[in-house]
This record gives structure tokens, C-alpha cells and sequence, in this order.
């Protein structure tokens, strides 16, 4: 087959150089190279070994590739509608943008969403509203074991380390917290100097301990302790799992392991970091209770929680009975939903792993009521919140505030072009790559959170007006309502079976009581 290719090739070659002498002029050169240089990629074509389609059709198969990896963009731009795009649809993604950049943010001649589709959820509103309180409410987060407590916003930017998003991107989000009185958690990455910019900030460790390790990768207890004293520091979150990739841990290349970001970690120049996908410093329930109080203690009394993605009801109901049995509650626990977030995962993980947040969070907020905890321990909800009905829809389903990572990327330029963890995002958000990093304008950016921020609140308080309620603490589920079928509509009061307070502990319904009883507080089982 190589042997005429080249004799084609030849044989266009002289047609064309003998066209080009008939035409004359200096052009001909510049044809003549044009095909000398198809003719190499041609030959390289069909002797590597990589890819057959480039054996078969050697420089025209070229073009498949070229589709391909252009697919993303002609898919976004030109083939989905406004509501079904993935992860986020154009429609909310244009919400995020005007309301960063405080344009009107209005959908004229009706709704594109087929109302009638199974699943389709709405908010009831009364025929007699109320007017909007006047100043968006903050959620106290403290238990009583807490001396220094926090009051949160209903929404606030979630867990993005530095290292997977730039120091630019945490610098706007950091000051634009500030300037909105929201709380910003920094990721499991530490505390860089990017997140110092007056923001109140969320000290989120995993379990690499970044920020607060010994060389050998366990917990330094006296460095955290010097840490978690900052003022700026206002809570201390423990991720067990999260959303992108529940059980799984995570690995930097020593390539990524800058001056900057070993120093941010504790970690050496230039050598891979390994996350783990479990804590050393415990194993069981009660190990992880006791170690909560612990971090409380060494933090001055500061809010301390968890972050979870859950996978197995029964787990969360030991850590749960390990609670109640040690007298030791979190301030917080974050649910971390499996939509996953800025993390890249495998497609296994992304798809396949972990429970979604509504039935997560509702799985929570039952099981604390169950076991007689509730009114100890808050709950945040993390997943997917961009707009104001997803904020009150969350607070339906049992959460007592919300955080978002993906929308407030947007808010500072993200355009979803999902090239995080490649290096390369093409606006300066998710990369360490100067050049692109220099892009985003700091400034602008960080006045583009706060808007959104406050822009999403308002419109969550003005629902709750719409709905007739002078207050967040009002909502109740039968307020959200889903179609099951395309006959019938069920309120979340009559889909799922609410516990009372503290029933686990004396008599738990049937449809607990299996995992109630496999529920131990001195291991974790599926």
C-alpha cells in the first residue's frame, strides 16, 4: 500500500508543480511545500503503529481526531438547548453570568422545561405572599460542646483547594467573601497566601493532613493547633469523602509540587503527594467522634464538623450511635453529594459511586433527628446549588445552609469547558499555568462572587415570600413537590417516612431497624 501512496503522491505533486510553472509566480514554492509536507505525514501515517484508522486513510483520517476533540465545544455551543446540558445547562449557566455581572436576570416568554416530565419538581406558593425579610438570615453553628460558634451565611463557597484552582481564582473568591460576609473553605490544600484577603475561611483537612503534617504524612497536633489560633480561621471541617470520588484517595504529581504549594502543604519540593482514601489518626465511629472533639479542643472551641459523601445508611448510623454513646456531636457535617464537583475522577467513580444528594441529605437529617441529635449538629448541603431554588429546596430536604464550588467558578469567568485537571483551562481558573492564570483580573472577578452570592440569596428569600412564609425555618416538605408518574404529583411529605425525635433510640420504625441493629459505633460496615 506504501508503494502507491508515494506514486499517487508523486503524480499529484508534478501535476501541481507543472500547473504552478504554467501559472508562474513565487506561489508554486509554497504549493510544492504544502505537498511535500502531506506527503511525510502520509508516509508517517502508514508506518506507525498507534492508531489503524491513520494505516488505512492516512492524512484524511487525521480529521477524525480533529472532531473529536472539538466535539465538546460544537456540542455546547450549537447542538444543546438552553435546559439540557450537562453538568450545568446553558440556561442556569447564563443565571450564574448575569447575576455575577448584576445584569437583569430574566427568562422571558415562558419556561423551555417540560412541566410534565416525571420528576419535575415546584415550589407551592400562597396566594397571599408576604413581603421578603429585610436582611438575609445567618445560621448559628456551635453545639454545646462549642465556645466560640459561627454565624454562617445561607450560602457559601465550598471546599476548592489551591493547587487545583489558581492562586488567582482563590484570591477573587477569598476577597469576594469578604466583601459579602460569606464563609470560603479552602479544599483539603491548606491555607495558601491566596486565601489571605480577609475572607472567613473554612480550614478543610483531609487525610493527607495538608497544612498541618508530619514528614511521615500523619497529624501534627501542635502545628494545627498554631493554625486553626488564626482569626481568620473561623471553623474546621474533616473530610471523610467527597462527591467527585467518594473512597478514593488523590495523588499531585511531583511535577505540580511548586515552591508555593509545598510550602502551602508542608510537603517537599518536587515529590508526589499521595492523599490517602482513609484518615490514619482513626478506623471506627467512635475513633472519629473522639477525634472531632479533639480538633475542637485543640482549636479553642472553634466549630468543628465533617464532610461525607454517603454511601451506606448503615455506616452513618454507627457514626451516629457512636454520638450518643461517647456524648461527642459535631458542630456541622456537610453532605457531599455524588454529582460530583471540581474534582476529576474516573468515569467509575463519577458515575457509579455514592448516593445523590437528596436522598443523602434527607438520609442525614432523618438519622440525627432519629438519634435524638438534631438540634446539636448542623447540616450543610453540598452539590449542584446555583440558584435560589436549589437553595431552599436543600433547606426542605433537611439542610440548614448550602455551599457551591462549581457556580461560584462560574461567577469568576469558568465556562465549563471540563479541561480542570489538564492544565489548561482556558480562562486562568483551574490551572497553575502563568500565562493563562494572568487572565483572570483579580478585582473584577472577586466583585463577580460577591453579586452572585447575594444575588442568589435574595432571590431564595423572595421565594420563601412567595410561598407565604416570613421565615427559612418555616419551610416544610410538603412545600416541594415531585411528579411521579404522568398522573400523579406527591409532596416530599408523602415520598419519604420522617423520624421523630430521638424514635431510633427507642423504637425504630421498620424501615430502620435492620440498619439500626447492623449499626456499630467500633467499625465501619457496609
Amino acid at each position: 500500500m506504501l508503494r502507491f501512496y508515494v506514486l499517487g503522491v508523486l503524480v499529484f505533486l508534478g501535476a501541481i508543480a507543472t500547473l504552478a510553472a504554467t501559472l508562474g509566480g513565487p506561489g508554486w514554492f509554497l504549493v510544492l511545500a504544502v505537498a511535500v509536507a502531506l506527503l511525510l505525514v502520509g508516509v508517517h501515517d502508514l508506518v506507525q503503529r498507534q492508531h489503524a484508522i491513520l494505516r488505512n486513510y492516512p492524512v484524511i483520517g487525521h480529521m477524525r481526531f480533529l472532531m473529536e476533540g472539538i466535539r465538546p465545544e460544537l456540542q455546547q455551543y450549537f447542538i444543546e438547548r438552553n435546559f439540557d446540558g450537562r453538568p450545568y445547562d446553558r440556561n442556569t449557566r447564563s443565571s450564574i453570568y448575569q447575576r455575577a455581572k448584576g445584569e437583569q436576570e430574566a427568562q422571558p416568554f415562558g419556561t423551555e422545561r417540560d412541566l410534565y416530565a416525571v420528576g419535575y419538581e415546584y415550589l407551592v406558593h400562597s396566594s397571599r405572599p408576604v413581603d421578603p425579610m429585610p436582611e438575609p438570615p445567618r445560621v448559628r453553628i456551635g453545639g454545646p460542646d462549642c465556645t466560640r460558634p459561627y454565624d454562617m451565611a445561607l450560602l457559601n463557597v465550598s471546599a476548592m483547594s489551591f493547587g487545583s484552582l489558581s492562586g488567582h481564582a482563590i484570591q477573587a473568591l477569598n476577597q469576594g467573601a469578604a466583601a459579602g460576609g460569606f464563609a470560603h473553605d479552602t479544599g483539603e490544600g491548606a491555607i495558601s497566601p491566596h486565601h489571605r484577603h480577609g475572607g472567613d475561611l473554612v480550614w478543610e483537612i483531609g487525610s493527607g493532613y495538608f497544612g498541618c503534617r508530619t514528614p511521615d504524612g500523619g497529624f501534627d497536633a501542635a502545628t494545627f493547633a498554631a493554625k486553626a489560633a488564626d482569626p481568620q480561621v473561623k471553623m474546621i471541617n474533616l473530610k471523610l469523602s467527597q462527591g467527585a470520588k467518594p473512597g478514593l484517595g488523590g495523588v499531585l504529581p511531583g511535577a505540580k509540587v511548586d515552591a508555593e504549594i509545598a510550602e502551602t502543604r508542608g510537603v517537599p519540593i518536587g515529590r508526589t503527594v499521595v492523599s490517602p482514601a482513609y484518615h490514619r489518626e482513626f478506623s471506627t465511629p467512635r475513633e472519629l467522634v473522639r477525634f472531632v472533639a479533639r480538633l475542637r479542643e485543640l482549636a479553642d472551641g472553634k466549630p468543628v464538623g465533617f464532610k461525607l459523601c454517603l454511601g451506606s445508611r448503615v455506616d452513618l448510623l454507627a457514626i451516629c450511635k457512636a454520638m450518643v454513646e461517647e456524648r461527642i456531636t459535631p458542630d456541622f457535617i456537610v453532605v457531599d453529594g455524588a454529582e460530583g464537583g471540581t474534582g476529576a475522577a474516573p468515569m467509575e467513580y463519577s458515575d457509579h459511586v455514592g448516593m445523590p444528594l437528596t436522598e443523602a441529605l434527607m438520609t442525614v437529617h432523618n438519622a440525627l433527628v432519629g438519634a435524638g441529635l438534631r438540634d446539636r449538629v448542623k447540616v450543610g448541603a453540598s452539590g449542584k446549588v446555583a440558584t435560589g431554588v436549589d437553595v431552599v429546596k436543600r433547606i426542605i430536604q433537611g439542610a440548614d445552609f448550602t455551599n457551591a464550588a462549581r457556580s461560584m467558578m462560574m461567577a469568576i469567568g469558568c465556562i465549563q469547558a471540563q479541561t480542570c485537571h489538564t492544565n489548561t483551562c482556558p480562562v486562568g481558573v483551574a490551572t497553575q499555568d502563568p500565562k493563562r492564570v494572568r487572565a483572570l483580573d483579580v478585582p473584577t472577578k472577586s466583585q463577580r462572587v460577591t453579586s452572585y452570592q447575594r444575588e442568589v440569596v435574595a432571590a431564595a428569600t423572595e421565594l420563601v415570600a412567595s410561598m407565604g412564609l416570613r421565615s427559612f425555618d418555616d419551610l416544610e416538605p410538603r412545600m416541594l413537590r415531585r411528579r411521579i408518574d404522568h398522573g400523579t404529583i406527591a409532596s416530599y411529605a408523602e415520598l419519604f417516612d420522617y423520624l421523630a425525635p430521638g424514635q431510633l433510640l427507642t423504637d425504630a420504625p421498620e424501615a430502620w431497624r435492620a440498619d439500626w441493629d447492623l449499626a456499630d459505633p467500633d467499625r465501619f460496615t457496609p
